[in-house]
Protein backbone atom coordinates (compact mmCIF):
# COMPACT_ATOMS: atom_id res chain seq x y z
CA UNK A 1 0.00 0.00 0.00
CA UNK A 2 1.34 3.48 -0.25
CA UNK A 3 1.98 5.07 2.63
CA UNK A 4 1.88 8.39 1.12
CA UNK A 5 -1.25 10.68 2.79
CA UNK A 6 -2.36 8.73 5.18
CA UNK A 7 -3.36 10.32 8.30
CA UNK A 8 -1.02 10.24 11.64
CA UNK A 9 -2.39 7.19 13.64
CA UNK A 10 -3.23 5.00 10.74
CA UNK A 11 0.55 4.12 9.83
CA UNK A 12 3.04 4.03 12.39
CA UNK A 13 6.98 4.76 11.88
CA UNK A 14 9.73 2.20 11.44
CA UNK A 15 9.27 -1.48 10.06
CA UNK A 16 5.75 -2.32 12.42
CA UNK A 17 3.45 -0.47 10.55
CA UNK A 18 0.07 -2.19 10.46
CA UNK A 19 -0.36 -2.39 14.54
CA UNK A 20 -3.32 -1.76 16.39
CA UNK A 21 -4.14 2.00 17.49
CA UNK A 22 -4.80 2.40 21.65
CA UNK A 23 -7.39 4.35 22.67
CA UNK A 24 -6.77 8.09 23.02
CA UNK A 25 -3.79 8.56 25.71
CA UNK A 26 -2.63 5.11 25.95
CA UNK A 27 0.57 4.56 24.69
CA UNK A 28 1.44 0.83 25.41
CA UNK A 29 0.07 -2.15 27.69
CA UNK A 30 3.11 -3.79 28.21
CA UNK A 31 6.41 -2.30 29.57
CA UNK A 32 9.38 -4.30 30.74
CA UNK A 33 13.15 -3.26 31.94
CA UNK A 34 16.32 -3.73 34.57
CA UNK A 35 16.04 -0.16 35.34
CA UNK A 36 18.71 2.35 35.26
CA UNK A 37 22.83 1.71 35.18
CA UNK A 38 23.83 4.20 38.24
CA UNK A 39 27.33 6.22 38.52
CA UNK A 40 29.95 3.87 39.50
CA UNK A 41 30.86 4.83 42.98
CA UNK A 42 33.59 7.17 44.16
CA UNK A 43 37.21 6.36 44.15
CA UNK A 44 39.03 7.98 46.81
CA UNK A 45 42.44 9.83 45.75
CA UNK A 46 45.97 7.72 46.14
CA UNK A 47 47.73 8.59 49.15
CA UNK A 48 50.49 11.13 46.98
CA UNK A 49 47.86 12.91 45.72
CA UNK A 50 47.72 16.35 47.85
CA UNK A 51 45.48 18.74 48.85
CA UNK A 52 46.96 22.13 50.05
CA UNK A 53 44.96 24.49 52.25
CA UNK A 54 46.86 27.63 53.01
CA UNK A 55 50.56 25.94 51.85
CA UNK A 56 49.84 23.17 54.38
CA UNK A 57 49.11 19.27 53.21
CA UNK A 58 45.55 18.91 54.65
CA UNK A 59 43.80 14.67 54.17
CA UNK A 60 40.03 15.40 53.52
CA UNK A 61 37.33 13.29 54.79
CA UNK A 62 35.98 10.89 51.44
CA UNK A 63 32.70 13.38 50.89
CA UNK A 64 34.41 16.70 50.94
CA UNK A 65 37.25 15.14 48.63
CA UNK A 66 34.70 13.81 46.10
CA UNK A 67 33.78 17.36 45.86
CA UNK A 68 36.46 18.65 46.01
CA UNK A 69 37.61 16.56 42.78
CA UNK A 70 34.82 17.92 40.73
CA UNK A 71 36.37 21.61 40.85
CA UNK A 72 39.76 20.27 40.72
CA UNK A 73 38.64 17.90 37.00
CA UNK A 74 37.25 21.67 35.86
CA UNK A 75 40.64 23.96 36.76
CA UNK A 76 41.21 24.80 33.56
CA UNK A 77 38.04 26.00 33.06
CA UNK A 78 37.24 29.65 32.83
CA UNK A 79 34.13 28.51 35.14
CA UNK A 80 35.91 28.11 38.12
CA UNK A 81 37.58 31.87 37.87
CA UNK A 82 33.94 32.96 37.68
CA UNK A 83 32.22 34.69 40.74
CA UNK A 84 29.60 33.33 41.07
CA UNK A 85 30.53 29.85 40.49
CA UNK A 86 32.82 29.95 42.72
CA UNK A 87 30.84 31.32 45.55
CA UNK A 88 27.99 28.55 44.62
CA UNK A 89 30.86 25.87 44.78
CA UNK A 90 32.19 26.79 47.65
CA UNK A 91 28.92 26.93 49.94
CA UNK A 92 27.73 23.47 48.89
CA UNK A 93 31.52 22.38 49.08
CA UNK A 94 31.38 23.27 53.18
CA UNK A 95 27.88 21.46 53.14
CA UNK A 96 29.84 18.34 52.62
CA UNK A 97 32.89 19.20 54.97
CA UNK A 98 33.29 17.48 58.61
CA UNK A 99 32.53 20.51 61.49
CA UNK A 100 36.90 20.59 61.63
CA UNK A 101 37.25 21.27 57.71
CA UNK A 102 34.92 23.78 57.91
CA UNK A 103 36.98 25.69 61.12
CA UNK A 104 40.02 25.85 59.00
CA UNK A 105 38.71 25.97 55.63
CA UNK A 106 37.24 29.45 55.45
CA UNK A 107 38.77 30.31 51.88
CA UNK A 108 38.48 29.25 48.20
CA UNK A 109 41.17 31.15 47.57
CA UNK A 110 44.03 29.33 49.92
CA UNK A 111 42.46 25.81 48.28
CA UNK A 112 45.22 24.65 46.64
CA UNK A 113 43.71 21.94 43.57
CA UNK A 114 47.12 21.59 42.04
CA UNK A 115 48.41 18.10 42.45
CA UNK A 116 44.44 16.46 42.06
CA UNK A 117 44.22 18.31 38.68
CA UNK A 118 47.63 16.95 37.36
CA UNK A 119 46.40 13.70 38.48
CA UNK A 120 43.48 13.63 36.67
CA UNK A 121 45.19 14.89 33.40
CA UNK A 122 47.46 12.26 33.64
CA UNK A 123 45.05 9.82 33.97
CA UNK A 124 43.17 11.45 30.82
CA UNK A 125 46.16 10.85 29.01
CA UNK A 126 46.67 7.21 30.12
CA UNK A 127 43.54 6.46 28.37
CA UNK A 128 44.40 8.11 25.47
CA UNK A 129 47.90 5.95 25.20
CA UNK A 130 45.54 2.74 25.99
CA UNK A 131 46.72 -0.25 24.30
CA UNK A 132 44.27 -1.79 21.84
CA UNK A 133 43.38 -4.51 23.54
CA UNK A 134 42.59 -2.81 26.53
CA UNK A 135 40.29 -0.87 24.89
CA UNK A 136 38.78 -3.34 23.03
CA UNK A 137 38.34 -4.92 26.45
CA UNK A 138 36.25 -1.41 27.42
CA UNK A 139 34.18 -1.58 24.60
CA UNK A 140 33.03 -4.79 25.32
CA UNK A 141 32.73 -4.09 28.96
CA UNK A 142 29.83 -1.41 27.50
CA UNK A 143 28.21 -3.86 24.95
CA UNK A 144 27.63 -5.66 27.71
CA UNK A 145 25.83 -2.77 30.02
CA UNK A 146 24.05 -2.09 26.62
CA UNK A 147 22.88 -5.04 26.38
CA UNK A 148 21.61 -5.71 29.67
CA UNK A 149 20.51 -2.47 30.18
CA UNK A 150 19.96 -0.53 26.79
CA UNK A 151 16.47 -2.58 25.76
CA UNK A 152 13.38 -2.28 27.23
CA UNK A 153 10.08 -4.63 25.68
CA UNK A 154 7.45 -2.32 25.10
CA UNK A 155 4.18 -4.42 23.64
CA UNK A 156 5.84 -6.36 21.32
CA UNK A 157 9.03 -5.23 20.18
CA UNK A 158 12.72 -5.02 22.00
CA UNK A 159 12.87 -1.16 21.41
CA UNK A 160 16.17 0.60 22.30
CA UNK A 161 16.67 3.20 25.56
CA UNK A 162 18.19 6.01 24.82
CA UNK A 163 19.82 7.37 28.27
CA UNK A 164 19.83 4.26 30.25
CA UNK A 165 23.15 5.71 32.35
CA UNK A 166 22.30 8.29 35.09
CA UNK A 167 24.43 11.22 35.32
CA UNK A 168 27.34 10.78 37.73
CA UNK A 169 27.37 13.70 40.09
CA UNK A 170 29.63 17.12 39.20
CA UNK A 171 29.20 20.27 40.02
CA UNK A 172 26.28 22.10 37.91
CA UNK A 173 27.14 24.49 34.54
CA UNK A 174 24.15 26.14 32.91
CA UNK A 175 24.25 27.78 29.73
CA UNK A 176 24.87 31.28 29.56
CA UNK A 177 25.31 33.51 32.78
CA UNK A 178 22.87 30.97 35.01
CA UNK A 179 22.32 31.89 38.37
CA UNK A 180 23.48 28.54 39.92
CA UNK A 181 26.80 27.91 38.20
CA UNK A 182 28.81 26.22 40.54
CA UNK A 183 26.50 24.19 42.66
CA UNK A 184 26.51 20.47 43.46
CA UNK A 185 24.54 18.13 41.29
CA UNK A 186 24.21 15.67 43.78
CA UNK A 187 24.28 11.37 43.24
CA UNK A 188 21.23 10.21 42.25
CA UNK A 189 20.47 7.36 43.90
CA UNK A 190 17.80 4.15 44.04
CA UNK A 191 15.80 6.05 46.74
CA UNK A 192 15.53 8.82 44.43
CA UNK A 193 14.11 6.64 41.29
CA UNK A 194 10.50 6.02 40.36
CA UNK A 195 10.18 2.98 38.45
CA UNK A 196 7.39 2.70 35.49
CA UNK A 197 6.46 -0.82 34.32
CA UNK A 198 3.37 -2.86 33.12
CA UNK A 199 1.74 -4.48 35.87
CA UNK A 200 2.22 -7.94 34.64
CA UNK A 201 6.13 -6.83 33.86
CA UNK A 202 8.92 -8.42 36.01
CA UNK A 203 10.11 -5.40 38.17
CA UNK A 204 13.30 -4.31 38.05
CA UNK A 205 15.66 -5.10 41.53
CA UNK A 206 17.12 -2.22 43.29
CA UNK A 207 20.82 -2.69 44.01
CA UNK A 208 21.70 -4.98 46.90
CA UNK A 209 20.27 -3.08 49.92
CA UNK A 210 18.47 -0.54 48.67
CA UNK A 211 14.98 0.11 47.49
CA UNK A 212 13.13 2.66 44.59
CA UNK A 213 11.34 5.45 46.14
CA UNK A 214 8.55 4.31 44.14
CA UNK A 215 7.23 1.68 41.21
CA UNK A 216 4.06 3.09 38.89
CA UNK A 217 2.49 1.37 36.21
CA UNK A 218 1.20 4.73 34.13
CA UNK A 219 0.61 3.86 30.57
CA UNK A 220 -0.49 7.56 29.75
CA UNK A 221 3.40 8.00 29.58
CA UNK A 222 6.26 6.64 27.60
CA UNK A 223 8.98 7.12 30.38
CA UNK A 224 10.67 3.87 31.72
CA UNK A 225 12.75 6.23 34.85
CA UNK A 226 12.24 8.76 36.43
CA UNK A 227 13.70 11.57 39.33
CA UNK A 228 13.79 14.94 40.65
CA UNK A 229 16.94 16.44 40.42
CA UNK A 230 18.70 19.10 43.02
CA UNK A 231 19.32 22.24 41.68
CA UNK A 232 16.36 23.06 39.34
CA UNK A 233 14.20 20.63 40.84
CA UNK A 234 13.44 19.56 37.35
CA UNK A 235 12.37 16.01 36.58
CA UNK A 236 14.83 13.89 34.56
CA UNK A 237 13.51 10.67 32.51
CA UNK A 238 14.84 8.09 31.10
CA UNK A 239 12.86 7.38 27.66
CA UNK A 240 13.26 5.39 24.59
CA UNK A 241 15.81 6.19 21.57
CA UNK A 242 14.59 8.27 18.66
CA UNK A 243 14.87 5.11 16.34
CA UNK A 244 12.04 3.53 18.43
CA UNK A 245 8.40 3.23 16.97
CA UNK A 246 6.97 5.47 19.46
CA UNK A 247 9.01 8.47 19.29
CA UNK A 248 9.40 7.95 15.14
CA UNK A 249 5.69 8.44 15.56
CA UNK A 250 5.81 11.54 17.54
CA UNK A 251 8.21 13.15 15.55
CA UNK A 252 6.41 12.20 12.37
CA UNK A 253 3.14 13.58 13.25
CA UNK A 254 4.87 16.73 14.58
CA UNK A 255 5.60 17.09 10.49
CA UNK A 256 1.84 16.37 9.34
CA UNK A 257 1.08 19.31 12.03
CA UNK A 258 3.62 21.50 10.21
CA UNK A 259 2.31 20.02 6.87
CA UNK A 260 -1.22 21.46 8.14
CA UNK A 261 -0.17 24.50 9.04
CA UNK A 262 1.06 24.87 5.48
CA UNK A 263 -2.57 24.58 4.12
CA UNK A 264 -4.25 27.63 6.63
CA UNK A 265 -1.01 29.75 7.20
CA UNK A 266 -2.42 32.25 4.41
CA UNK A 267 -5.17 32.58 6.20
CA UNK A 268 -3.88 33.15 9.60
CA UNK A 269 -1.23 35.28 7.88
CA UNK A 270 -4.14 37.57 6.54
CA UNK A 271 -5.78 37.48 9.92
CA UNK A 272 -3.35 38.80 11.73
CA UNK A 273 -2.51 41.50 9.45
CA UNK A 274 -6.13 42.20 10.22
CA UNK A 275 -5.58 42.44 13.36
CA UNK A 276 -2.64 45.18 13.73
CA UNK A 277 -5.65 47.40 12.88
CA UNK A 278 -7.99 46.08 16.14
CA UNK A 279 -9.42 48.38 18.67
CA UNK A 280 -8.48 46.39 21.36
CA UNK A 281 -4.63 46.51 22.28
CA UNK A 282 -4.48 42.91 23.11
CA UNK A 283 -5.10 42.00 19.84
CA UNK A 284 -2.57 44.17 18.30
CA UNK A 285 -0.41 42.71 20.86
CA UNK A 286 -1.10 38.66 20.21
CA UNK A 287 -1.15 39.81 15.57
CA UNK A 288 2.72 41.70 16.26
CA UNK A 289 4.06 38.92 18.32
CA UNK A 290 2.90 36.04 16.40
CA UNK A 291 4.21 38.04 12.75
CA UNK A 292 7.50 38.09 14.77
CA UNK A 293 6.78 33.93 15.65
CA UNK A 294 6.13 33.42 11.89
CA UNK A 295 8.69 36.05 9.71
CA UNK A 296 11.43 35.64 12.31
CA UNK A 297 11.05 32.29 13.88
CA UNK A 298 11.38 33.68 16.80
CA UNK A 299 10.78 30.91 20.15
CA UNK A 300 7.29 32.08 22.18
CA UNK A 301 9.33 32.57 25.47
CA UNK A 302 7.84 31.38 28.65
CA UNK A 303 7.50 33.30 31.74
CA UNK A 304 10.56 32.49 34.15
CA UNK A 305 11.11 33.24 38.05
CA UNK A 306 13.61 35.27 38.63
CA UNK A 307 16.69 34.85 39.76
CA UNK A 308 16.13 30.90 39.00
CA UNK A 309 17.69 30.65 35.50
CA UNK A 310 19.54 32.57 33.45
CA UNK A 311 17.90 36.08 32.10
CA UNK A 312 16.42 34.67 28.48
CA UNK A 313 13.83 35.94 26.36
CA UNK A 314 11.58 34.99 23.49
CA UNK A 315 8.96 36.63 21.77
CA UNK A 316 6.20 37.30 24.55
CA UNK A 317 8.97 38.02 27.43
CA UNK A 318 10.67 40.73 25.54
CA UNK A 319 11.32 43.88 27.25
CA UNK A 320 11.61 47.35 26.00
CA UNK A 321 15.46 47.29 26.25
CA UNK A 322 15.33 44.26 23.54
CA UNK A 323 14.27 46.46 20.64
CA UNK A 324 15.11 49.30 18.82
CA UNK A 325 13.51 51.19 16.18
CA UNK A 326 14.95 52.85 13.18
CA UNK A 327 12.47 54.63 11.08
CA UNK A 328 15.45 54.11 8.55
CA UNK A 329 18.82 52.57 8.85
CA UNK A 330 21.08 51.65 5.91
CA UNK A 331 18.34 52.75 3.04
CA UNK A 332 16.06 50.11 4.44
CA UNK A 333 12.42 51.75 5.91
CA UNK A 334 11.05 51.15 9.75
CA UNK A 335 13.82 48.84 10.53
CA UNK A 336 13.39 47.21 14.15
CA UNK A 337 17.05 46.39 15.64
CA UNK A 338 16.81 43.32 18.18
CA UNK A 339 19.65 42.19 20.74
CA UNK A 340 18.45 39.53 23.63
CA UNK A 341 19.67 36.36 25.00
CA UNK A 342 17.14 33.82 23.90
CA UNK A 343 16.97 30.41 25.16
CA UNK A 344 20.32 28.61 26.14
CA UNK A 345 21.73 32.13 25.97
CA UNK A 346 22.42 32.38 22.92
CA UNK A 347 22.40 35.96 21.20
CA UNK A 348 19.57 36.85 18.89
CA UNK A 349 20.63 39.74 16.93
CA UNK A 350 19.04 41.02 13.99
CA UNK A 351 18.41 43.95 12.36
CA UNK A 352 14.79 43.51 10.17
CA UNK A 353 12.87 45.42 7.94
CA UNK A 354 8.96 45.59 9.03
CA UNK A 355 5.87 47.09 7.50
CA UNK A 356 4.98 50.06 8.79
CA UNK A 357 2.03 48.86 10.55
CA UNK A 358 4.24 46.90 12.58
CA UNK A 359 6.22 49.79 13.43
CA UNK A 360 3.87 51.97 13.87
CA UNK A 361 2.23 49.38 16.84
CA UNK A 362 5.55 48.96 18.25
CA UNK A 363 5.94 52.40 18.89
CA UNK A 364 2.75 52.47 20.34
CA UNK A 365 3.39 49.30 22.73
CA UNK A 366 6.69 51.11 23.77
CA UNK A 367 5.15 54.77 24.65
CA UNK A 368 5.42 55.54 28.43
CA UNK A 369 7.36 52.33 29.16
CA UNK A 370 10.90 52.22 31.17
CA UNK A 371 13.31 49.78 29.45
CA UNK A 372 12.48 47.22 31.65
CA UNK A 373 9.11 46.77 31.01
CA UNK A 374 7.74 44.35 28.93
CA UNK A 375 6.92 45.15 25.73
CA UNK A 376 3.66 43.08 24.70
CA UNK A 377 2.20 43.85 28.68
CA UNK A 378 -0.95 42.50 27.43
CA UNK A 379 0.38 39.15 26.68
CA UNK A 380 1.92 35.95 27.68
CA UNK A 381 2.62 32.38 26.19
CA UNK A 382 -0.56 30.93 27.39
CA UNK A 383 -2.83 33.46 26.16
CA UNK A 384 -0.82 33.38 22.46
CA UNK A 385 -1.21 29.17 22.56
CA UNK A 386 -5.02 29.56 23.04
CA UNK A 387 -5.24 31.63 20.45
CA UNK A 388 -3.07 29.57 18.23
CA UNK A 389 -5.24 26.43 18.64
CA UNK A 390 -8.19 28.40 17.82
CA UNK A 391 -6.99 28.95 14.59
CA UNK A 392 -5.69 25.58 14.40
CA UNK A 393 -5.99 22.10 16.51
CA UNK A 394 -2.44 21.65 17.51
CA UNK A 395 -1.17 24.71 16.50
CA UNK A 396 1.78 26.13 18.94
CA UNK A 397 4.43 28.75 18.56
CA UNK A 398 6.68 25.80 17.94
CA UNK A 399 5.03 24.40 14.45
CA UNK A 400 5.51 27.88 12.81
CA UNK A 401 9.56 27.03 13.46
CA UNK A 402 9.05 23.67 12.42
CA UNK A 403 7.21 24.74 8.99
CA UNK A 404 9.37 28.11 8.32
CA UNK A 405 12.51 25.74 8.83
CA UNK A 406 10.79 22.87 6.28
CA UNK A 407 9.43 25.39 3.90
CA UNK A 408 12.65 27.24 3.51
CA UNK A 409 14.96 23.81 3.06
CA UNK A 410 12.83 22.63 0.04
CA UNK A 411 12.53 26.55 -1.60
CA UNK A 412 16.25 26.74 -1.00
CA UNK A 413 17.02 23.13 -2.28
CA UNK A 414 14.92 23.50 -5.03
CA UNK A 415 17.03 27.01 -5.77
CA UNK A 416 20.06 26.04 -5.22
CA UNK A 417 20.84 21.85 -6.77
CA UNK A 418 21.85 22.15 -9.87
CA UNK A 419 21.07 19.51 -12.11
CA UNK A 420 24.34 18.47 -13.50
CA UNK A 421 26.80 19.20 -10.65
CA UNK A 422 28.63 16.41 -9.12
CA UNK A 423 28.24 15.04 -5.67
CA UNK A 424 30.30 17.01 -3.98
CA UNK A 425 29.18 20.33 -5.30
CA UNK A 426 25.09 19.04 -4.76
CA UNK A 427 26.15 18.38 -1.07
CA UNK A 428 27.38 21.49 -0.65
CA UNK A 429 24.68 23.26 -1.95
CA UNK A 430 22.51 21.21 0.51
CA UNK A 431 24.78 22.01 3.27
CA UNK A 432 23.90 25.56 1.66
CA UNK A 433 20.00 25.22 1.87
CA UNK A 434 20.70 23.97 5.44
CA UNK A 435 22.46 27.03 6.55
CA UNK A 436 19.37 29.50 5.58
CA UNK A 437 17.39 27.80 8.02
CA UNK A 438 20.05 27.57 10.75
CA UNK A 439 20.62 31.48 10.38
CA UNK A 440 16.77 31.98 10.29
CA UNK A 441 16.44 29.57 13.29
CA UNK A 442 19.70 31.78 15.08
CA UNK A 443 21.54 28.29 15.72
CA UNK A 444 24.51 29.51 16.18
CA UNK A 445 28.32 28.39 17.42
CA UNK A 446 31.49 29.62 18.92
CA UNK A 447 33.81 29.27 15.80
CA UNK A 448 35.71 25.53 16.64
CA UNK A 449 38.52 25.82 18.34
CA UNK A 450 40.49 23.34 15.78
CA UNK A 451 38.94 25.91 12.71
CA UNK A 452 41.86 28.19 12.10
CA UNK A 453 44.33 24.67 12.29
CA UNK A 454 41.90 22.72 10.39
CA UNK A 455 41.61 25.41 7.80
CA UNK A 456 45.62 25.51 7.13
CA UNK A 457 45.76 21.47 6.74
CA UNK A 458 42.98 21.75 4.16
CA UNK A 459 44.49 24.82 2.29
CA UNK A 460 47.94 22.70 2.17
CA UNK A 461 46.21 19.61 0.97
CA UNK A 462 44.94 22.12 -2.21
CA UNK A 463 48.34 23.78 -2.97
CA UNK A 464 49.25 20.20 -3.02
CA UNK A 465 46.41 19.12 -5.02
CA UNK A 466 47.21 22.35 -7.06
CA UNK A 467 51.17 21.31 -8.60
CA UNK A 468 49.75 17.97 -8.49
CA UNK A 469 47.44 18.86 -11.37
CA UNK A 470 50.02 21.45 -12.92
CA UNK A 471 52.29 18.75 -13.00
CA UNK A 472 49.99 16.23 -14.89
CA UNK A 473 49.03 19.09 -17.47
CA UNK A 474 52.74 19.33 -18.70
CA UNK A 475 52.81 16.07 -19.31
CA UNK A 476 49.68 15.66 -21.16
CA UNK A 477 51.38 18.41 -23.28
CA UNK A 478 54.53 16.76 -23.98
CA UNK A 479 52.96 13.50 -24.35
CA UNK A 480 50.55 15.70 -26.91
CA UNK A 481 53.47 16.85 -28.80
CA UNK A 482 55.12 13.57 -28.95
CA UNK A 483 52.11 11.74 -30.45
CA UNK A 484 51.99 14.76 -33.11
CA UNK A 485 55.64 13.46 -34.53
CA UNK A 486 55.40 9.85 -33.54
CA UNK A 487 51.45 9.26 -34.66
CA UNK A 488 51.51 5.85 -33.40
CA UNK A 489 49.17 3.81 -31.39
CA UNK A 490 51.06 3.68 -28.11
CA UNK A 491 51.82 7.03 -27.82
CA UNK A 492 48.19 7.98 -28.70
CA UNK A 493 47.30 5.92 -25.59
CA UNK A 494 49.86 7.39 -22.93
CA UNK A 495 47.65 11.00 -24.16
CA UNK A 496 44.31 9.24 -23.32
CA UNK A 497 45.59 7.82 -20.00
CA UNK A 498 47.11 11.12 -19.19
CA UNK A 499 43.97 12.95 -19.81
CA UNK A 500 41.62 10.91 -17.69
CA UNK A 501 44.62 11.73 -14.93
CA UNK A 502 44.76 15.74 -15.39
CA UNK A 503 40.31 14.90 -15.03
CA UNK A 504 41.02 12.81 -11.97
CA UNK A 505 43.18 15.51 -10.63
CA UNK A 506 40.63 18.05 -11.25
CA UNK A 507 37.88 16.34 -9.62
CA UNK A 508 40.09 15.90 -6.92
CA UNK A 509 40.75 19.55 -6.65
CA UNK A 510 37.43 20.70 -6.93
CA UNK A 511 36.23 18.29 -3.97
CA UNK A 512 39.18 20.21 -1.72
CA UNK A 513 37.96 23.49 -2.82
CA UNK A 514 34.09 22.88 -2.19
CA UNK A 515 35.08 21.29 1.18
CA UNK A 516 36.80 24.52 2.36
CA UNK A 517 34.25 26.46 1.18
CA UNK A 518 31.59 24.65 3.31
CA UNK A 519 33.70 24.69 6.21
CA UNK A 520 34.58 28.59 5.88
CA UNK A 521 30.71 29.26 5.28
CA UNK A 522 30.18 27.36 8.61
CA UNK A 523 31.90 28.64 10.80
CA UNK A 524 29.60 30.23 13.18
CA UNK A 525 26.34 28.01 12.39
CA UNK A 526 25.17 25.16 14.00
CA UNK A 527 23.40 22.77 11.67
CA UNK A 528 22.65 19.52 13.48
CA UNK A 529 19.69 21.20 15.69
CA UNK A 530 17.89 22.13 12.87
CA UNK A 531 18.68 18.45 11.19
CA UNK A 532 17.36 16.75 14.01
CA UNK A 533 14.54 18.57 15.26
CA UNK A 534 13.21 21.08 12.93
CA UNK A 535 13.29 20.02 9.10
CA UNK A 536 10.87 17.07 8.20
CA UNK A 537 13.20 14.50 6.83
CA UNK A 538 11.35 13.39 3.90
CA UNK A 539 12.20 16.29 2.17
CA UNK A 540 15.77 15.60 2.64
CA UNK A 541 15.18 11.77 1.54
CA UNK A 542 13.36 12.60 -1.41
CA UNK A 543 15.95 14.92 -2.49
CA UNK A 544 18.66 12.47 -2.27
CA UNK A 545 16.93 10.03 -4.10
CA UNK A 546 15.45 12.56 -6.52
CA UNK A 547 20.02 13.73 -7.28
CA UNK A 548 21.24 10.02 -6.81
CA UNK A 549 23.19 11.45 -3.89
CA UNK A 550 23.84 8.76 -0.75
CA UNK A 551 21.87 9.21 2.24
CA UNK A 552 24.84 8.56 4.39
CA UNK A 553 26.37 11.39 3.07
CA UNK A 554 23.60 14.01 4.53
CA UNK A 555 22.60 11.58 7.45
CA UNK A 556 24.76 9.91 9.50
CA UNK A 557 24.44 6.51 11.05
CA UNK A 558 21.97 7.94 14.53
CA UNK A 559 20.48 10.42 12.10
CA UNK A 560 19.49 7.07 9.80
CA UNK A 561 18.03 5.35 12.86
CA UNK A 562 16.19 8.18 13.86
CA UNK A 563 14.74 9.10 10.52
CA UNK A 564 14.01 5.02 9.26
CA UNK A 565 10.34 6.16 9.27
CA UNK A 566 11.26 8.67 6.27
CA UNK A 567 13.84 6.72 4.42
CA UNK A 568 11.16 4.18 4.04
CA UNK A 569 8.02 6.23 3.39
CA UNK A 570 9.46 9.19 1.00
CA UNK A 571 9.98 8.68 -2.60
CA UNK A 572 11.58 11.40 -5.08
CA UNK A 573 8.23 13.42 -5.31
CA UNK A 574 7.53 14.16 -1.68
CA UNK A 575 6.24 18.10 -1.52
CA UNK A 576 6.37 18.83 1.95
Amino acid sequence: SSHKDLEPGEFVAGIRWEEERYPEGIKWKFLEHKGPVFAPPYEPLPESVKFYYDGKVMKLSPKAEEVATFFAKMLDHEYTTKEIFRKNFFKDWRKEMTNEEKNIITNLSKCDFTQMSQYFKAQTEARKQMSKEEKLKIKEENEKLLKEYGFCIMDNHRERIANFKIEPPGLFRGRGNHPKMGMLKRRIMPEDIIINCSKDAKVPSPPTGHKWKEVRHDNKVTWLVSWTENIQGSIKYIMLNPSSRIKGEKDWQKYETARRLKKCVDKIRNQYREDWKSKEMKVRQRAVALYFIDKLALRAGNEKEEGETADTVGCCSLRVEHINLHPELDGQEYVVEFDFLGKDSIRYYNKVPVEKRVFKNLQLFMENKQPEDDLFDRLNTGILNKHLQDLMEGLTAKVFRTYNASITLQQQLKELTAPDENIPAKILSYNRANRAVAILCNHQRAPPKTFEKSMMNLQSKIDAKKEQLADARRDLKSAKADAKVLKDAKTKKVVESKKKAVQRLEEQLMKLEVQATDREENKQIALGTSKLNYLDPRITVAWCKKWGVPIEKIYNKTQREKFAWAIDMADEDYEF
